[in-house]
């Protein structure tokens, strides 16, 4: 399994991982800080998969939110789950949609790329964040390539190290807010929030 394989795998189980996937929003607590570190409503959800639960719960939650995933299935489900919000077919890899946001959130999306592509993801990041826009995305806790599993399908994951991202955070305008590995109230996940910087 490569982390070119990704988008295709996805592709394949889009349907049956929407069925499998977690609903009980134990992202909650996260999504939450999320909307009110956020200096509007404008939501770039990057690698949204079918929108549920995440996506649903922002835009029930009065937020804006533009999808954006590269598996064309998951676009797709996106699409019929919120027909009111805006999706847009597209790998987050170099994308350029011209436009800025106030949050910007990649839950288990931008892990599944290899450490190369997550580095140059942070200009992505902050060409797509509004000042005081706030960005959260999950990663591993420590640097590694394990291979998961999604609908039975092998997946791709990669990390780099925690002081990696931190120096691409600073390097990219964007301050920590904060940084919990493994966090016990959200099913493990290690989770990333931080503030764009002020434009002077």
């Amino acid at each position: 399994m490569q982390p070119e394989d990704i988008l295709a795998t996805y592709d394949q189980v889009a349907r049956e991982f929407a069925r499998s996937r977690d609903k009980t929003l134990f992202e909650r607590a996260w999504l939450d800080r999320l909307l009110a570190h956020a200096p509007g409503r404008r939501v770039l959800d990057l690698g949204c998969g079918p929108g549920l639960p995440i996506a649903r719960y922002l835009s029930d939650r009065r937020a804006s939110v533009t999808g954006v995933d590269g598996a064309a299935a998951m676009i797709e489900l996106f699409a019929e789950n919120l027909p009111r919000a805006e999706a847009i077919f597209a790998d987050m890899r170099g994308l350029s949609l011209n436009r800025e946001f106030d949050a910007v959130i990649a839950w288990n999306s931008f892990f599944h790329l290899s450490p190369d592509d997550q580095v140059a993801m942070f200009p992505v990041f902050a060409a797509h964040a509004a000042p005081r826009a706030v960005l959260m995305f999950t990663t591993g806790d420590a640097a590694g390539t394990p291979v998961g599993q999604v609908a039975g399908k092998p997946v791709y994951h990669a990390s780099l190290d925690p002081r990696e991202y931190r120096g691409l955070l600073e390097k990219h305008g964007f301050e920590l807010i904060s940084f919990t590995p493994r966090d016990p109230t959200c099913n493990g996940h290690s989770v990333w929030l931080a503030r764009r910087a002020p434009t002077v």
